[in-house]
């Protein structure tokens, strides 16, 4: 846990009154800029004005597939291309490990549209008992399944002694206002069976490290951490993440942990957002609504 307390966190209604203090934004994406069913504009906007003022966007999500194939669904949800230089993913770490791995055959749990995650690794996709790890980037079908749908499969994976690699260290996400399961909460069972698994994206620095990679490599020198701000919504991996990697954080709260802070469309109860923020087992150090300028 850091430092901070509940009462040092500082509540602003917009990120222009940040903006003279930081130079980058490392700013989560669903949760922040779409809720997987409408894009949120404000906070589009947010990020363009402040590219415009001079800083650099780098869109770090925690999505199990390659960077190119987020920027379609950005579109979709009608999110500005102004608004971000690059895009790094857990998909995009996901596949670097795979690349510098001694695996060659492997397992995979999750759905079709995680398909991409795969393509051109000179890899052979195989039953679990050939395989050398198993990569998993969610639940086949999230609307109806659940973490326990997959026991069996994982008490045999347990048994064959299988390394699991996880591609979204998420445990759940919020749909248009419901709460569905990821792949990190497949992980985090069998972890829990005695299952050895590895994850990556968010909160490791490894996925952080390479937004500030694409940083450096449009401003031909590296960032100050002091002067990035990292964006979010989760506090187990955008807040933690941040303070893990050393940089300040802004809490997004009308995202996944909405309903455990109250929140409606017209209500704010202070008293409620302090005591979460004293349970919470890391703490950003500004906190804002919904991101907007």
């Amino acid at each position: 846990m850091n430092n901070k307390t509940s009462a040092d966190i500082e509540i602003i209604a917009g990120l222009s009154a940040l903006a003279g203090t930081i130079d980058v934004i490392l700013c989560d994406i669903w949760g922040v800029l779409h809720n997987g069913v409408k894009g949120y504009e404000a906070a589009s906007d947010a990020l363009t004005r402040f590219r415009q003022g001079g800083g650099r966007v780098i869109l770090v999500s925690n999505a199990p597939r390659p960077n190119i194939d987020i920027v379609s669904i950005l579109d979709r949800f009608g999110i500005q291309r102004s608004a971000w230089d690059g895009i790094v993913t857990s998909g995009d770490i996901t596949r670097d490990i795979l690349i510098r791995s001694a695996w060659r055959k492997f397992f995979w749990l999750g759905p079709e549209r995680d398909k991409p995650l795969f393509d051109r690794l000179r890899l052979e996709a195989t039953p679990l008992e050939q395989a050398d790890v198993i990569v998993c980037t969610g639940l086949l079908d999230d609307t109806t399944e659940t973490p326990e749908t997959y026991r069996e499969l994982l008490e045999t994976a347990l048994a064959l002694n299988k390394v699991m690699l996880c591609a979204n260290p998420d445990l759940v996400v919020e749909r248009g206002g419901e709460i569905i399961y990821c792949a990190g909460a497949i992980a985090a069972l069998y972890e829990q069976l005695g299952g050895k698994t590895l994850y990556s994206g968010k909160p490791y620095t490894d996925i952080y490290e390479a937004a500030l990679g694409v940083v450096a490599s449009l401003n031909g020198k590296s960032p100050d951490r002091a002067r990035t701000l990292l964006i979010g919504d989760a506090i187990r991996t955008d807040i933690a993440g941040a303070v893990a990697f050393g940089c300040p954080s802004l809490f997004v709260l009308r995202g996944i942990h909405m309903h455990e802070l109250g929140l409606t469309e017209d209500s704010f109860d202070n008293g409620t957002f302090m005591q979460f923020m004293a349970d919470a087992a890391f703490r950003p150090d500004f906190a804002i609504d919904s991101l907007s300028w």
